[in-house]
């Protein structure tokens, strides 16, 4: 399983990762990339079944034109042919194109394009994003089977790149040890606040019109090296913060708000959600999915919205209670055992018809040779 450790992808991968080796799995998990912090690798530690092969290869958003790949190639199949995995699993486009020795599946996360429809509309136009775009395009089609966290997102990704394969869906899930915490008067948001689509500066900017503190969690610093501000009267920015810091804050903040622009899932929604925390979400199609009647929805682009949501929910006790219920029960359908039956199941139908396929190649040339 390939990941990488600058976002939400992470995450996901070690809950999967660990899910799978307590059903019995033995599981290779490859990071490209950034290399991740010790306190993204210590949930890894201890697991019985799981090895974890840190590389430096370059994630395809940070190499549009590609230098990496051949690269990547020969790390990526050496490590197969050392492990001999029975499935390829992942967590990114390009490498899909590679000759795996066993079934693969792509899970598609995000992608620069829709996140650039999204976020500044049109699509990309610079050749070097047009070749990563035709590399997306054939890791989609090249795969055993494809996979989306949500429909709304898979329906973006075939619209996007003209797929006739339709992908699966397959909801993420997390094992939240909920924090019994005291709530307080906070506000809470988290994510890159480098990344404009999570839109947290919408946020910052209303913050003196709000009756409670915001409290901000994230990296401020960008893949390219830039920053962005971080000084605001009643904002206290908290920096990145380990899970464990996180799930505190969450567990003692009254409300969380997203007003991203893009978010194919948003697992630090279903972490919030878990915690506890009154949801104010962006009216997004993969966020109405996940979330419809349970959280607040905003049109991002208008602060007005975002700033009488907050508002009521900080005026109005009983809203905030039952805001909070029910996202601390919707959170409860996407558990980290449903997501790893269901990869699982999936597992087993690409097993299966590798091998079918297989039998058909072999009675096919003995048919030839008689």
């Amino acid at each position: 399983m390939t990941a990488d450790a600058v976002g939400g992808v992470w995450v996901y991968a070690v809950e999967l990762a660990r899910a799978l080796c307590e059903d019995g799995y033995k599981v290779m998990l490859v990071a490209n990339g950034p290399r991740p912090r010790s306190d993204q690798v210590r949930p890894l530690r201890g697991v019985r079944g799981l090895e974890l092969r840190v590389t430096d290869l370059r994630l395809e958003w940070m190499d549009p034109e590609g230098a990496d790949i051949e690269r990547a190639g020969d790390v990526l199949l050496n490590t197969a042919d050392e492990f001999r995995p029975d499935i390829v699993h992942l967590n990114s486009f390009r490498e899909a194109i590679l000759d795996w020795p066993a079934p693969a599946v792509v899970v598609a996360h995000s992608c620069v394009q829709t996140w650039w429809r999204a976020c500044r509309g049109g699509d990309l136009s610079e050749a070097r994003w047009r070749l990563y775009c035709d590399r997306v395009a054939a890791g989609l089609s090249a795969a055993d089977v494809w996979v989306a966290p949500t429909a709304a997102f898979r329906d973006a990704i075939v619209a996007t790149y003209h797929l006739s394969n339709q992908g699966r869906v397959i909801r993420n899930g997390l094992s939240v040890c909920v924090p019994t915490l005291m709530k307080r008067p906070v506000i809470l948001g988290a994510g890159r606040l480098w990344d404009e689509a999570k839109n947290l500066a919408a946020v910052v900017a209303i913050a003196s019109d709000l009756p409670w503190p915001i409290h901000l969690a994230g990296e401020t610093r960008g893949p390219d090296g830039g920053r962005v501000g971080t000084s605001g009267g009643s904002v206290k920015f908290l920096g990145t913060l380990p899970r464990p810091a996180l799930l505190d804050e969450m567990g003692s903040a009254s409300i969380f708000v997203a007003p991203a622009l893009y978010e194919p899932f948003g697992l630090t929604v279903l972490e919030a959600g878990a915690c506890g925390c009154a949801l104010v979400l962006s009216d997004l199609p993969s966020l109405r999915e996940l979330w419809d009647d349970a959280a607040l929805f905003v049109d991002p682009h208008d602060r007005n919205a975002i700033r009488t949501a907050l508002q009521s929910l900080c005026w109005d006790k009983d809203l905030r209670g039952g805001l909070q219920a029910k996202a601390r029960s919707r959170a409860s359908d996407f558990s980290q055992s449903a997501m790893a039956g269901a990869y699982g199941r999936l597992y087993g139908e690409m097993s299966a018809s590798r091998m079918r396929a297989s039998a058909r190649r072999g009675n096919s040339v003995m048919e030839l040779s008689a």
